[in-house]
């Protein structure tokens, strides 16, 4: 079965080891589906401000799912579509109540909108990502703006644990999701890739059955629950593979290649 709709994943799925640039052998594989008829959505966590670059540099000129899921961009106009932000109240009354049960946290805030700043407070530990435009923030300089998303750690606690024990304490106001190695996110309630994503296929006249999709993280396991056929790659995350229709070679083996060389070839 072919599919109309190719939804894929940026770190750990589609780019290789830099986050920064797709190889070769998955640029190939993405122009065959194309060229079978089949559109490539792009559907990452990053928020805009943190994709944009690395989509121009793809060559990548249609709606990107951003943020994810709250914002749907046009990355050949430079445009926000439409965008969900996260209310800085009721983000901060979940982290309260997190902190009330786990201790402390580290703070990390991407503001919304196209040139949304990324701010840390000094406790937050970045990864190690090729991504510009990342700085430290005072308390008062991180709420001082509307939000796209909070990220949060705890030392001593898994990215595993703390999703669960913050959704345990606060998962009545805000959704949770791990996006990456320590990289656990708030997001606005019912917030999702999925959501993004069917709103995007909607729009192209496309729908569930039409889509496979990539990932690696829980993150995606909302997009891979929606989609037709989901494959995660090599290096993904327990949970995903376990939800995953079939398992594919790392994102440094090109393993969207490889599956859609299968498909498409």
């Amino acid at each position: 079965m072919t599919y109309g709709l190719v939804a894929t994943d940026m770190d750990g799925t589609l780019l290789d080891a830099s986050h920064r640039a797709v190889s070769p052998r998955n640029r190939a594989a993405l122009a065959l589906a194309a060229a079978a008829g089949a559109r490539h959505i792009v559907v990452t966590g990053r928020p805009v401000p943190l994709v944009r670059d690395v989509l121009r540099d793809m060559g990548y000129e249609g709606l990107a799912i951003c943020g994810q899921g709250s914002q749907l961009y046009h990355a050949g106009k430079g445009v926000m579509v439409s965008e969900t932000g996260l209310e800085r109240a009721v983000a901060r009354e979940a982290l309260a109540r997190i902190a009330d049960r786990i201790g402390p946290l580290a703070l990390c805030v991407n503001r919304g909108g196209v040139d949304g700043d990324m701010l840390l407070d000094e406790a937050f530990t970045f990864p190690p990502l090729a991504i510009p435009g990342v700085q430290r923030g005072t308390e008062r300089e991180l709420w001082a703006e509307p939000l796209n998303k909070v990220s949060i750690q705890c030392p001593g606690l898994s990215d595993d644990v703390l999703a669960k024990a913050a959704e345990d304490a606060a998962g009545d106001l805000v959704d949770f999701t791990v996006a990456g190695p320590s990289l656990v996110e708030l997001l606005p309630l019912g917030m999702s890739k999925a959501v993004g994503l069917q709103q995007a296929a909607a729009g192209f006249g496309l729908s569930a059955a039409d889509t496979i999709a990539f990932g690696d993280m829980p993150n995606d396991i909302p997009m891979f629950e929606w989609a037709a056929y989901g494959v995660a790659m090599e290096n993904a995350h327990p949970d995903l593979k376990a939800l995953a229709d079939e398992v594919t070679s790392s994102n440094l083996e090109d393993g969207v290649a490889v599956v859609l060389e299968r498909i498409y070839g």
